[in-house]
């Protein structure tokens, strides 16, 4: 059964602005219109949105590179969706039939289909209830970020108490995150960023900092226990002399190895590698899982994770905001505020 709101019987409007994208390309590619409000299937809610996150991951789809990602079912010569945005907070407007954990008026965060727009579908699996120690901004840009650091640090890093962490690309969406969820888990932990970012680094707990504009962190002087590397250029044996005899790498995505396949030369090449030594060298994709989303959320609730929240955007103005991410010029993740004449309160 599939509720179908697009029928404004919910004092709802049956459009919504969004910014909307026909073809693979730059930001130039994106333009606010009137489009139908989005059906919800019946294990899905139906948000209005208040505010959604930006990450890389907007980029890749934008621009259909690396190429991989269209054969992996997002389009081959055009956005299968040509609405773009995950990350999302917002209050919930209708509910499919199926649905059991949310009702309309709650205030929820997580990981929806089309999330730069008014209203946003989702399924009941991928929110959570937004911590009511948030704002709608801070938690719009957590989800994406937050789940890829958390499950990075312990289902796949299987960090322990007292070792120590380098984190690589620390400043960004993932990097800040993983900062603070390392320290929060009791680690020690550094961070590498360039030199205007250090100061955001130190604040979100790093008990080192590292400029690699000027210091190599992966120099062999410090060895780690774990690094997280979100920067995506560092050769895996320059990574391997900054880890201990029996340390693990977890290598978080990757840029600029190419239109066809992206960062993932590194990553086969590390994986490859990790049986034949005894440094144990992964990577992974993160999972959309309801526990991480939870998971996440107590961090934030308790105040052990504060989202690093960057630039705010106006909806219109969500191609500038993607500019902004390409030219490397944002600091923690940019936000996409819609509708600003919303009450940010949980009431």
């Amino acid at each position: 059964m599939t509720n179908t709101p697009n029928t404004p019987t919910d004092n709802q409007p049956a459009t919504m602005q969004a910014i909307v994208q026909r073809a693979y390309g730059s930001a130039d590619q994106l333009a606010l219109e009137f489009v139908d409000r989005p059906a919800i299937a019946s294990d899905e809610v139906l948000i209005e949105v208040h505010a959604a996150g930006l990450d890389r991951g907007v980029w890749h789809l934008m621009t259909g590179t690396p190429y991989l990602i269209r054969l992996a079912g997002f389009g081959l010569t055009k956005p299968k969706r040509p609405i773009q945005g995950l990350d999302v907070a917002g209050r919930v407007v209708a509910v499919g039939s199926d649905v059991t954990r949310f009702s309309p008026g709650d205030n929820v965060f997580g990981i929806a289909s089309g999330s730069f727009a008014e209203y946003a579908a989702a399924k009941q699996d991928k929110l959570a209830p937004k911590p009511s120690t948030a704002t709608f901004e801070q938690a719009a840009i957590s989800t994406i970020s937050g789940i890829t650091a958390l499950q990075a640090l312990t289902d796949i890093g299987k960090l322990q108490a007292g070792q120590h962490v380098l984190v690589i690309g620390a400043s960004g969406g993932v990097g800040t995150f993983t900062v603070q969820l390392a320290k929060s888990l009791g680690a020690e932990v550094t961070g590498v960023a360039s030199t205007s970012k250090l100061d955001l680094i130190r604040s979100l707990g790093a008990d080192h900092v590292v400029d690699y504009t000027t210091d190599d962190a992966t120099d062999g002087s410090q060895q780690y226990d774990l690094i997280i590397d979100t920067g995506g250029l560092t050769p895996v044996r320059r990574l391997r002399r900054a880890l201990t005899s029996r340390g693990t790498l977890v290598i978080v995505g990757g840029e600029n190895g190419g239109r066809w396949t992206g960062g993932i030369g590194r990553q086969l090449r590390a994986m490859l590698l990790s049986p034949f030594v005894k440094q144990r060298l992964t990577t992974f994709i993160s999972k959309e899982a309801r526990s991480s989303i939870e998971g996440l959320a107590e961090f934030i609730q308790s105040g052990d994770v504060v989202p690093a929240l960057g630039q705010s955007f106006a909806l219109e103005n969500t191609a500038d905001a993607i500019r902004a991410m390409e030219a490397g010029t944002t600091r923690g993740k940019s936000v996409i505020v819609v509708g600003t004449d919303r009450d940010d309160s949980d009431s």
